[in-house]
């Protein structure tokens, strides 16, 4: 049985937001869409099938932030009870997109720390680095959504939205300790997954060679 923490309550700095929030302060909702918005977005875009519901996702997660804030008791950080919204919704999305859109889609006949990601962010070399750089994002982009979807949250969290351990135990309601196992399964089974496409595209290359004259 998987131990749960107990709540941190919401630090000082996010207090007043969100006594503003709950007196619908225009103000106060800007704020939380300057500073929450595009880290959200990026998380619930690695957590679904399809990325291009990430913007609908992203948009229900902030409706629902907006209409539950008066709900919100400070048991936990603002911070990750709006990602622990996004895990729900992600998740929900998930669970259609399993439901309804894959049948649609036969239907129609077609078809240990943040240092091991370092070299996903924004380049600043030559043109022929750039497009090098962003291929790589592209295909660990990729092969992540193959990665079991309780290790990949953890991971997406952790080496790419840059939550603390605490931080993602409160987020996902799990024990610290069950985290960090989390992160490290899947980033072992992300590694896993990559050098397995990168052979299997170097056997491809090889065999393309050898068929031409």
């Amino acid at each position: 049985m998987e131990t749960i923490l107990q709540a941190t309550g919401a630090p000082d700095s996010d207090a007043g937001l969100v006594r503003q929030l709950k007196c619908g302060s225009p103000k106060a909702f800007e704020e939380l869409l300057d500073a929450y918005e595009g880290p959200i977005y990026g998380f619930v875009y690695r957590q679904l099938d399809d990325p291009a519901d990430a913007p609908d996702v992203t948009q229900e997660v902030f409706l629902k932030v907006f209409r539950k804030i008066c709900e919100f008791r400070s048991e936990c950080t603002l911070k990750t009870w709006i990602y622990r919204i996004a895990v729900h919704e992600a998740a929900n999305r998930r669970r259609w997109f399993s439901r309804h859109r894959r049948n649609e889609v036969a239907f129609d006949g077609t078809s240990e720390e943040r240092g091991g990601w370092d070299w996903l962010r924004d380049p600043r070399g030559d043109p022929f680095d750039t497009v090098c750089q962003q291929e790589e994002r592209e295909l660990v982009e990729e092969v992540l959504r193959d990665v079991d979807e309780r290790l990949r949250c953890a991971v997406v969290l952790r080496d790419l939205q840059g939550l603390a351990y605490n931080e993602i135990a409160e987020t996902l309601q799990i024990s610290l300790g069950t985290v960090k196992s989390r992160i490290l399964r899947g980033r072992e089974a992300l590694k896993a997954k990559l050098q397995r496409r990168l052979a299997g595209q170097a056997l491809g290359d090889v065999s393309l060679q050898r068929s031409q004259p």
